[in-house]
C-alpha cells in the first residue's frame, strides 16, 4: 500500500497506530459511547485532564456556532451545534461523579459512591435525548415550512470551526491516548473525528441552498439529528448494562485470559460489577486439597498481579479456592479457617 494509502487509514483508525501503536494490549475491553467515558482513561490523571480539555475546546467550538446559528437560521447548524454542546456537556456530570465516587466508603455506604456515576449517566442520556428532540423538531418543522438561509458565507465558515474544533480534539485525544496507552481515549479521538466530518454536512447543506436548493439545510439538520439518536441508544444501551451489574464480554474473557499466564490457578468461576469506573471482581480457582497453604498464596498472589496488569480499571480481586472434584458451592475445607480467602485490594 502507498504511504498517502497507510497515512489514510490511519487518519480513520485503521493504520498501525489505530490502537496506540501496541499488537496486543492487556487493558481490557475498550468500548465507547458518548455520555459514559472509558474506566482506563477516569483512572488515570492524564486522562481526566484529557477529558478537560476536551471540553473546553468543544465548549468554545459550540459557542462559536451557536452565533452563527442565530445569525443564519440554520437547522442544520442548529443540529450539529446542540451535538457538539452535547459530546461537551457529557464531562460535566461525569466530573461531578468523580469527585463523590472519590469520598471514602462510611457506615451506610459502605461501597462508597461509586454508583453515583450511574445516575451521572442516566443525566447524560436524558440531555441528549432533549437535544435530538428538539434538533428533530426544528428540522422537520423547517421542511414543512421553508424559511430562507442567509449569511450562507458564515455558515459554511461554521461547519468548517465545527470540523476543526472536533479534529483539535481527536487530534489531542489520539496522542494523549497513545502517550498513557489507553486504547479507550484513542478510540475517541477517531469518534470526534468522526464527529467532525458530521460537521462538514452543514457545509454540504450551505452548498445546496447556495445552488438553489433550500431544503438542503433542514435535511441535512435532519440527519444529523438521525445521528444524534443513535449516540442516545448507545449510551442508554451502555448505562443501562452497568446499573444491572453488567459488564462487556471482553472482561470476563480477560480474567480468564490473566488465568491462563498462572500455572496452577484454573479458574472454575468469576462473576465481575462495575461500582462506578472501577471494577470488582470474586473469583473461584480449582486446587488440589493436599495443596500447602504456602503454595496457594503463591498462586493467589500470582494470579493477583496477572488480573491487574491486564486490567487497570479492576479496584477488588476476591479470590477463594475450590476442591478440583467439587463444585465452587463446596468451597476447600480450609477456605475460612486458614485465609485461603483472598481479598486484595488494588
Amino acid at each position: 500500500m502507498s504511504d498517502l494509502g497507510r497515512r489514510s487509514l490511519d487518519w480513520f483508525g485503521f493504520g498501525s497506530h489505530g490502537h496506540a501503536g501496541h499488537d496486543h494490549d492487556h487493558h481490557g475491553p475498550h468500548g465507547h459511547t458518548h455520555g459514559v467515558i472509558d474506566a482506563t482513561i477516569a483512572t488515570t490523571d492524564r486522562g481526566i485532564w484529557a477529558i478537560k480539555w476536551s471540553f473546553v475546546i468543544l465548549a468554545v467550538t459550540a459557542a462559536m456556532q451557536m452565533a452563527v446559528v442565530g445569525l443564519s437560521g440554520s437547522v442544520a447548524l442548529l443540529a450539529d451545534t446542540i451535538h457538539n454542546i452535547g459530546d461537551a456537556t457529557t464531562a460535566i456530570p461525569l466530573w461531578v461523579a468523580f469527585m463523590l465516587a472519590r469520598r471514602k466508603p462510611s457506615s451506610t455506604f459502605t461501597y462508597g459512591l461509586g454508583r453515583v456515576e450511574d445516575l451521572a449517566g442516566i443525566v447524560i442520556v436524558l440531555v441528549i435525548l432533549f437535544s435530538a428532540i428538539v434538533a428533530g423538531y426544528q428540522a422537520i418543522e423547517r421542511l414543512i415550512h421553508p424559511q430562507a438561509v442567509t449569511h450562507l458565507g458564515w455558515l459554511t465558515a461554521a461547519g468548517i470551526v465545527g470540523f476543526l474544533g472536533n479534529e483539535a480534539v481527536a487530534v489531542f485525544r489520539i496522542r494523549i491516548g497513545r502517550e498513557i496507552n489507553s486504547a479507550a481515549l484513542v478510540a475517541d479521538g477517531y469518534h470526534a473525528r468522526t464527529d467532525g466530518l458530521t460537521s462538514l454536512a452543514v457545509v454540504i447543506g450551505a452548498i445546496g441552498v447556495w445552488l438553489g436548493f433550500p431544503l438542503a439545510d433542514p435535511i441535512i439538520g435532519l440527519l444529523i439529528t438521525v445521528a444524534i439518536f443513535g449516540i442516545v441508544w448507545q449510551s442508554a444501551r451502555s448505562v443501562l448494562t452497568r446499573m444491572l451489574d453488567g459488564v462487556e464480554p471482553g472482561v470476563m474473557a480477560e480474567i480468564h485470559h490473566a488465568g491462563e499466564h498462572v500455572p496452577g490457578a484454573h479458574i472454575v468461576d468469576a462473576k465481575a460489577r462495575w461500582i462506578g469506573h472501577k471494577l470488582h471482581a470474586d473469583i473461584t480457582i480449582a486446587a488440589d486439597e493436599t495443596l500447602p497453604l504456602a503454595e496457594a498464596n503463591k498462586i493467589t498472589a500470582a494470579l493477583e498481579n496477572e488480573l491487574f496488569e491486564h486490567m487497570p480499571a479492576l479496584a477488588t480481586a476476591n479470590i477463594r479456592f475450590s476442591s478440583e472434584h467439587g463444585a465452587h458451592e463446596h468451597p476447600h475445607p480450609h477456605d475460612h479457617n486458614h485465609g485461603e480467602h483472598h481479598d486484595h485490594q488494588h
